[in-house]
């Protein structure tokens, strides 16, 4: 077999090992099953993962640039690719973006960049072409097809360089989550059927949305709402709860590091997003966990399940819609098994780890000129 490439990612693990597995299990998986040669530049200080990879063979720099415009950050990245042999540069993040193409100026190895939601990239803006729109990015890499068709039709920006790669999950994380004792740690009664909805608060959740839709659902359904995350408690989405009948059934966790525990013992899970997703991480762990799920036919979710099937899927900015969806999975136990079995084997076949790095190595193939499968 030929010599399979060397990659120099630039990414941070500084998170909740939840966000950053999927991506490190890309880079993880070129170094165990292609043979790649891979090294990681990420802060190690509260990284997640780093073991799993350095156990394969990653090798990681204790480094991150720290700004987009520092010329000694540039100079860094510019050391280590003329120290090494890197056949590729790619790049995770808006700092390592604009200085890893800075550094790569003259060097003959090819850049890469990572997209991983859609909009607000502008022609009109000059700070694109520092970034996914400079002529020196020769791919980017982007997490659904959503987020490669926000592209097209930007001037001097060849579609060709685009390539979608889902950020793949590996069942056997999810076998062995116990779920949490909503009763101990909540309060939530045992009989409740709780929906949980795992957001941090922005404009594109559509709260305002979901809102409306609990304030016209039923009585009597024994619902319990638990919202998990990072801003949620907004006095407008409150006032909609208040207004509900629903008024003393729901809790707010605020930001949790064991959002798979939280979500593995609901009922239901939700997202009522309206916009700007690119594959949505908390829909996946729903569904490879095999809760019934409701979400939006936006376009970064088109593609991850089958209505009626996998999950439900109604129109985004609808609240009768999303009403109606909450009261049939409540009052329908048998569709919340079958959507929740459907979900986990849909899941492993379309979103498992082994296919989407197998779709890295076949991108990185065709950039570098070589088949990309083996």
């Amino acid at each position: 077999m030929a010599q399979q490439p060397s990659i120099l990612v630039i990414s941070s693990y500084r998170e909740t090992l939840n966000t950053v597995r999927p991506e490190g299990r890309w880079f993880l998986g070129l170094v165990r099953d292609h043979g790649y040669s891979v090294t990681i530049m990420t802060p190690r200080e509260e990284a997640s993962y780093l073991d799993e990879m350095e156990a394969v063979g990653v090798r990681i720099i204790d480094w991150h640039p720290s700004s987009k415009w520092s010329r000694d950050d540039s100079r860094r990245i510019a050391d280590e690719l003329a120290a090494n042999h890197y056949d590729i540069l790619h790049l995770f993040n808006n700092v390592s973006v604009v200085s890893g193409i800075r550094a790569a100026s003259g060097w003959p190895g090819k850049v890469v960049t990572y997209r991983g939601y859609t909009g607000n990239i502008h022609a009109w803006d000059p700070t694109a072409y520092l970034g996914h729109l400079n002529p020196r990015v020769d791919m980017v890499t982007c997490v659904s097809q959503a987020v490669a068709d926000s592209f097209p039709g930007k001037p001097f920006f060849d579609p060709k360089k685009l390539a979608v790669v889902g950020k793949g999950h590996e069942p056997q994380w999810y076998a062995n989550v116990v779920p949490t004792d909503l009763q101990q740690e909540f309060g939530i009664p045992a009989e409740k059927t709780v929906l949980i909805m795992v957001a941090n608060a922005r404009r594109m959740k559509g709260m305002n949305y979901l809102g409306a839709a609990i304030k016209s659902l039923p009585e009597d359904l024994g619902l319990h709402f638990l919202f998990a995350g990072r801003g949620l408690q907004t006095p407008d989405f409150q006032s909609d709860l208040k207004a509900s009948h629903y008024a003393d059934a729901y809790t707010f966790s605020g930001f949790r590091t064991d959002v798979l525990n939280l979500i593995a013992a609901a009922d239901i899970s939700l997202l009522a997003s309206v916009k700007g997703e690119g594959l949505s991480k908390v829909l996946l762990e729903s569904m490879f966990l095999g809760r019934p799920t409701i979400m939006t036919d936006i376009g970064g979710n088109k593609g991850l399940a089958v209505d009626h099937e996998t999950a439900l899927v109604i129109p985004p900015k609808d609240p009768v819609a999303l009403s109606a969806a909450v009261e049939e999975l409540v009052l329908t136990p048998h569709l919340r098994q079958r959507l929740g079995e459907g979900a986990k084997e849909y899941m492993a076949k379309h979103y498992g780890a082994v296919k989407t790095t197998q779709d890295l190595h076949n991108a990185y193939g065709k950039l570098l000129g070589r088949q990309g499968n083996e």
